[in-house]
């Protein structure tokens, strides 16, 4: 519904009949990547996303998701794409350069790219709090890869 009746907005459209999803998964925290991976696939074919039409591929860490996804998203394959893992803090300062980079080599890849990227990447204390946020954030993620790539389809459709 308009908020405006003279202006355009664009609806959200949660429909992935039409759509290929890939999907790159840390290793890294795997317990956690498996729960986000089984919420994300699961909330995807509840979309309508075909089995057929979801690609999955798993790297070492979550600093190795940037580059699958580059390749993935290069490839012209994928109207969207979701990256998932965690990364639970520790003792050192490892942390924040993890997930910062991670974080910002994702971003970079969807503006270069032009493909969008769900950010399923947790960044946690602890496994507690890992555990409590993955079905949540696989699901999170599934809308937002569906949304997106319906979204930038009729921007380019009415460009």
């Amino acid at each position: 519904m308009a908020r405006y009746a003279s202006i355009d907005e664009y609806d959200v459209e949660l429909s992935g009949d039409s759509l290929t999803v890939g999907i790159v998964m840390s290793r890294f925290n795997q317990d956690i990547g498996e729960g986000l991976l089984s919420a994300c696939t699961g909330e995807l074919k509840r979309l309508g996303v075909a089995d057929g039409s979801i690609r999955i591929a798993t790297v070492p860490g979550a600093l190795e998701i940037p580059l699958a996804l580059q390749t993935m998203a290069r490839s012209g394959r994928f109207d969207a794409l979701v990256a998932l893992g965690a990364v639970i803090r520790g003792e050192t300062y490892h942390f924040e350069v993890v997930a910062n980079d991670a974080c910002r080599a994702l971003m970079e890849v969807q503006l270069t790219t032009g493909v969008p990227i769900a950010n399923g990447i947790l960044t946690c204390e602890d496994d507690d709090q890992a555990l409590a946020r993955m079905q949540q954030k696989g699901i999170d993620c599934a809308q937002v890869a569906v949304e997106m790539a319906k979204l930038l389809h009729l921007l380019g459709a009415s460009a």
